[in-house]
C-alpha cells in the first residue's frame, strides 16, 4: 500500500525513519538531513521549499483546510530527471498531479514528427483532471523540464475526495474556468497583440513564476527556467528567428541581458510597457 505524502511526514516526527520503497524505484529512501539541492530521486517527502510552493498555490490555497488535509492526505510524491517522460499521449489517466518543484513540459508532435512544446506547468499548478473527468485518454506528451517534483493523487482517491466534498466540485470548476479564460486570452493575444508585445508578456510571466533576484544588481530578475530559443518560439507561435531578432532589440534597449545561463529581466517596467502595446503599433 503506498504511503501517503501527510501519513510520511507525519510517522517522521514519531519515530525513526523506515526505508520507503514505491512502485517505481527500489531503492530506500535517504534521510531528511540531506540537503535540499541534493534531494534523492526516491525520497517520497517534499523539502520545505516543495511544500511552501504546494501551499501558495494560487487555487490550492483558497480551499478549506479540511479539503487541502484530505487532499494531501492521500497524495504521494514522484521525482523525475530531466527529459523523463511523466505520461504520454494515449495514456490512460491514472493521476492527479501538482507540479513542486522544476517544471512540466506539455507538448504535442506535429505531422512531420517534430515536438512542439505548447505550454509550461509551473510549481504550485494542478492538471491531469480534465482526462479524470472525461474518462479519455491522455491528449499530450508531458515531460519533466530540469529535475522535478510532483506531487501525485490516484484517480480512485480523486474521485473519492469528489464524493466527500461537495467544495471540492466547486473548486474544480473555478479551476477550469481559470484555464478557459487563460486559453481565450492567448487566443486573443496571438490575434491582436505583434510578437514583439507577446514576448514581452511571456518574458513577465517566466520572472514571476521562475525569477529569481539577482544581488549584485538591484532590481534585475534571473528566469530561472532554462528555454532554448526554438522553445520560447514555440510558446509564441512565432520562428526562432524572429524571436531572437526581438530579443537582441530588447537588449540593445536595457531591457534584458541575454547571457549563456538564460535571460535576465533588467527593466520590468519596460517590458509592461511593451506588453501593453496595441495590435496598430
Amino acid at each position: 500500500m503506498r504511503q501517503s505524502f501527510l501519513d510520511t511526514i507525519h510517522a517522521s516526527q514519531d519515530r525513526p525513519l523506515e526505508p520507503h520503497l514505491d512502485e517505481h524505484r527500489t531503492s530506500p529512501r535517504r534521510p531528511l538531513t540531506q540537503s535540499p539541492t541534493r534531494q534523492a530521486m526516491d525520497d517520497p517527502i517534499l523539502t520545505m521549499e516543495e511544500r511552501a510552493a504546494i501551499n501558495a498555490g494560487r487555487w490550492f490555497s483558497t480551499l478549506s483546510p479540511s479539503l487541502r488535509h484530505d487532499i494531501l492526505r492521500c497524495a504521494y510524491v514522484k521525482r523525475f530527471r530531466d527529459g523523463e517522460l511523466i505520461a504520454a499521449r494515449g495514456d490512460t489517466p491514472e493521476e492527479w498531479m501538482a507540479c513542486a518543484r522544476g517544471a512540466v513540459r506539455v507538448s504535442s508532435t506535429s505531422v512531420t514528427g517534430k515536438q512542439i512544446t505548447l505550454t509550461y506547468i509551473e510549481p504550485g499548478l494542478w492538471f491531469g483532471d480534465v482526462s479524470i473527468f472525461d474518462g479519455d485518454s491522455r491528449t499530450h506528451d508531458v515531460y519533466a523540464h530540469d529535475e522535478t517534483t510532483l506531487l501525485c493523487v490516484a484517480r480512485a482517491d480523486f474521485q473519492k475526495i469528489l464524493a466527500q466534498h461537495v467544495e471540492f466540485y466547486q473548486a474544480m470548476l473555478r479551476l477550469n474556468a481559470r484555464r478557459i479564460r487563460q486559453l481565450y486570452g492567448l487566443v486573443e493575444d496571438l490575434n491582436t497583440l505583434p510578437l514583439r508585445a507577446r514576448l514581452a508578456k511571456q518574458l513577465l510571466h517566466l520572472a514571476r513564476s521562475y525569477g529569481v533576484a539577482s544581488l549584485a544588481n538591484e532590481g534585475e530578475i534571473r528566469i530561472g527556467l532554462q528555454l532554448a530559443q526554438e522553445e520560447l518560439a514555440q510558446l509564441l507561435g512565432a520562428s526562432r528567428q524572429r524571436v531572437n531578432q526581438e530579443l537582441k532589440g530588447m537588449e540593445r534597449e536595457g531591457l534584458i541581458r541575454i547571457e549563456a545561463g538564460g535571460l535576465v529581466v533588467r527593466q520590468r517596467e519596460g517590458l509592461m510597457r511593451l506588453s501593453e502595446a496595441d495590435s496598430d503599433k
